[in-house]
């Protein structure tokens, strides 16, 4: 009966989803070289930095439509296919009387968005690693919201985290 219930909580499958990744592995010290070109983590490595991904935080002014939970829906997948990335699963929800939140899961990580359509606002986040480029969802809402006003500020998610010394 107690391997039943660790089969319950996944222990114990071979999904490879709970083994330790030994890719990119020093054979120095066996650490993971985090600056290895190679590795297939989705880890950003640019410019001699090495980071998780980049989010951007995406505020929709003046925007139309924001209340229209199918339109939504539609922008997420729009600005998954714009910025090559790899949909897992969407799920909204629309509010009453106004507004919309949810969430476009992602292979690369996330997209989400709380609306007020009343002031014709959205408040999106767009995380993305790997190749994935999460600047293209900038035009994307633009069109999606019939809107020239979006304000974008960049996170590099992880940044100076890891380091040359850490990795070594």
């Amino acid at each position: 009966m107690e391997r039943a219930n660790l089969f319950q909580l996944g222990i114990g499958l071979e999904t490879g989803a709970h083994a330790e990744d030994t890719c990119g592995l020093s054979a120095a010290n066996d650490t993971p070289d985090i600056f290895d070109e190679t590795r297939d983590d989705h880890f950003i490595r640019r410019d001699g930095r090495v980071f998780a991904g980049t989010h951007l935080i995406i505020e929709v002014v003046n925007g139309h439509g924001l209340d229209e939970e199918a339109g939504i829906q539609k922008a997420f997948r729009d600005c998954v296919t714009a910025c090559g990335a790899t949909l897992l699963h969407i799920h909204t929800h629309k509010f009453s009387p106004q507004g919309v939140s949810g969430v476009a899961v992602l292979a690369e990580s996330h997209i989400s968005v709380h609306t007020w359509p009343e002031i014709g606002y959205g408040a999106f986040d767009v995380f993305m690693c790997g190749d994935a480029d999460p600047w293209k969802a900038v035009d994307v809402l633009k069109r999606a919201f019939a809107t020239d006003d979006v304000r974008v500020k960049e996170l590099l998610r992880g940044d100076g985290l890891v380091t040359g010394a850490a990795a070594a």
